[in-house]
């Protein structure tokens, strides 16, 4: 009778232990997954903090480079832009005063003076967001094409594909536009294209916008730390559109951006 009760007090007692195992086993299971998620959390939260900072930080270059081209264009169009008109204008004071033997010898200065003048004005208006933002962002791709085209370049033309569709946050086509005049000035210094072109594919939700040349391309691994590069990846990522940027030696080079409207 004594070992029959023995036997069941130590069959209670492991059930016991068992149970007691099972549930610190438990506990520490909960304990190891709540620790867990709230380590990711922390971890998520420090990731969005840094990624916050980091497009604060991108917002306010940004900003100050705006001001800082809105015066350079205003430096060129008031002061530069008077300066050449003064010039051309006692230009053709002067010219008026010589021998008509002489007159012809002012033609290439004058024209040189007038394209300068045009230039200069041109250029003030691609520098000033509040320009762009009243032309609109097609016709701001247009001018600076043109004046591509009296700069060096063949041709350099803007092809749009589908239907229109809006920017919900007007900033954003200062900022895609910003990209797309450093790659054209990239084409400018660099390439040694002869060609260059803009497509803007519509879409109901984004805009494709390719931008390519016919140069000398390079290798895309030699320019990952360049300024220029950086300051394109920046912006888009400020305004969450993928960026991607192809070449190869000899074989040109094409900017892709896939901007969301939504």
């Amino acid at each position: 009778m004594q070992s029959s009760v023995s036997t069941a007090s130590e069959r209670y007692l492991l059930v016991y232990m068992i149970m007691v195992l099972i549930i610190i086993t438990s506990l520490v299971i909960v304990f190891f997954v709540v620790f867990q998620k709230r380590k990711n959390k922390l971890l998520q939260d420090k990731i969005k903090q840094q990624q916050a900072f980091e497009a604060e930080i991108i917002q306010a270059q940004t900003e100050a480079q705006e001001q800082t081209l809105k015066n350079i264009g205003w430096e060129l169009h008031d002061n530069v832009g008077q300066l050449l008109s003064f010039a051309s204008m006692q230009l053709s004071i002067l010219k008026m005063q010589v021998a008509d033997d002489v007159k012809d010898k002012f033609k290439d200065t004058t024209e040189a003076l007038s394209n300068g003048l045009k230039e200069v004005r041109a250029l003030s208006k691609t520098l000033n967001n509040d320009v762009i933002l009243n032309i609109g962002f097609e016709k701001s791709i247009t001018n600076e094409l043109d004046r591509m085209k009296k700069m060096k370049f063949t041709s350099a033309e803007l092809k749009i594909i589908g239907d229109k569709v809006p920017f919900l946050d007007r900033k954003h086509e200062i900022i895609v536009f910003r990209i797309l005049q450093e790659f054209l000035s990239n084409s400018v210094k660099y390439s040694g294209a002869k060609n260059i072109g803009i497509t803007l594919n519509y879409k109901p939700e984004r805009i494709i916008i390719t931008a390519t040349d016919d140069g000398k391309g390079f290798d895309i691994k030699d320019i990952e730390q360049g300024s220029g590069l950086i300051n394109m990846k920046s912006r888009a990522a400020l305004i969450h559109a993928d960026f991607e940027l192809n070449s190869q030696p000899n074989s040109g080079v094409q900017l892709v951006l896939n901007y969301p409207l939504n």
